[in-house]
């Protein structure tokens, strides 16, 4: 990325991981959700839905049944039965208990998505951190190698005895003063830099040098954004939850048609002379005359409740801070844009007239570093504008649903 002072110089002291491949932002957020430990923690909340709308669809197990009961009256005479039952839904209470779980699979499946989307957005935020780190600390080594050119300028003058020696204690003073805030600008890269390796890699590797541009594009328009928050995948796992609770309400009100339980078998009776065989069949069912799922029912109308409340204040919500980020996002993306054209030309031409002001003797060390320092205040001005552009942008592209702009 181009920066204000790359007027004033050719070529800028590499860093000992520039020697690795370049990494993009794209690169960083497939490198993010690639990673295996995110797809077993998708993985792992999938199954475990899954698992649950199985459970809610299955039948209830057939149960076997044995009898042997000797009569009175007769010290040989028994009477013997086997018998297989299983219980029946008349109510279709299974059915929509197991829709209700597949709602529930589709809405962690919708969190699995919102996710993504939140960890795609946080890589790419460590990523332009890094990446106006970077530009930060290039702009310090091109402030502090203005000093070399400075040095060369006092010597030439000290021989020609126009420059005193508070001239080169104040330059020492300024250079020790940059030296000091350069080192502290590598430390915040090297932590930002850590932060992004921390979510893209877990070998340890090292990421290469950014590349990338701080300045997001324009933003679409905001029509556009609002039209999208309903499918955003959180908005979407709370509608699931609310369909799910529509349905276990449905299936507990159904409470009153208990479930028939027939049972068939083989019988026999031996009174020790005589042996007849035949066949039992039964029939049971409950009487709903206390527990008709009330309890379901409530609970579940007031879970849809919630789940719909929820959606309305999220939505609600986000609508305001997606209203509020674009109208941020294009100003400061104007900002940036603006401030970068007008500050880099008049930055270059009062470095040039203040070098040449003090080689002709018109003015002092002091004003010629202070030319200097206001084009440094510059370039970080620039480089924090837009680092707040794009703070907002993916804000706004998270609130949308969206891992990239």
């Amino acid at each position: 990325m181009r920066h204000l002072l790359s007027v004033l110089l050719l070529a800028l002291p590499m860093a000992a991981w520039t020697q690795t491949p370049s990494l993009t932002e794209a690169e960083a957020v497939r490198r993010a959700l690639a990673r295996s430990e995110l797809a077993n923690l998708e993985q792992g909340a999938l199954e475990a839905a899954r698992a649950d709308a199985l459970a809610a669809g299955q039948w209830p197990n057939p149960t076997l049944d044995y009898s042997r009961e000797r009569l009175r009256g007769s010290s040989n005479a028994t009477e013997e039965s086997w018998q297989i039952s299983q219980a029946f839904d008349l109510s279709g209470r299974r059915g929509l208990r197991r829709e209700a779980a597949e709602r529930r699979v589709e809405a962690v499946s919708s969190g699995n998505e919102q996710r993504r989307h939140e960890l795609a957005a946080e890589t790419r935020r460590r990523f332009h951190e890094t990446l106006y780190r970077q530009e930060v600390v290039r702009a310090g080594e091109a402030w502090a190698q203005q000093f070399v050119r400075v040095e060369r300028v006092i010597d030439r003058l000290a021989r020609a005895g126009e420059a005193s020696g508070f001239d080169r204690r104040r330059l020492l003073r300024e250079r020790q003063t940059a030296e000091a805030r350069l080192a502290s600008e590598r430390g915040e890269l090297d932590r930002a830099r850590a932060r992004l390796l921390a979510l893209i890699d877990s070998s340890g590797k090292e990421a290469g040098e950014i590349s990338g541009a701080l300045l997001p594009a324009a933003l679409p328009p905001l029509d556009a954004g609002l039209s999208s928050l309903n499918r955003r995948p959180d908005l979407q796992a709370l509608a699931r939850r609310a369909e799910a609770a529509d349905l276990d309400g449905r299936a507990a009100a159904r409470g009153w048609l208990p479930e028939v339980t027939v049972g068939v078998g083989p019988k026999r009776v031996d009174d020790g002379s005589i042996r007849e065989h035949g066949t039992v069949v039964s029939l049971s069912l409950p009487l709903p005359v206390f527990d008709r799922q009330q309890a379901g029912g409530q609970r579940a109308a007031a879970e849809a409740v919630h789940a719909r409340g929820e959606y309305g204040l999220v939505r609600a919500r986000a609508e305001g801070e997606l209203r509020g980020l674009h109208r941020q996002a294009e100003r400061l993306v104007a900002a940036a844009a603006d401030y970068r054209a007008r500050a880099t030309a008049v930055s270059a031409d009062l470095l040039r007239i203040a070098e040449a002001a003090y080689q002709g003797g018109e003015t002092s060390l002091l004003e010629l570093l202070d030319a200097y320092r206001g084009a440094l205040e510059a370039t970080t001005t620039v480089l924090d504008l837009e680092w707040k552009a794009r703070q907002a942008r993916i804000d706004y592209d998270l609130l949308t649903g969206s891992i990239s702009e």
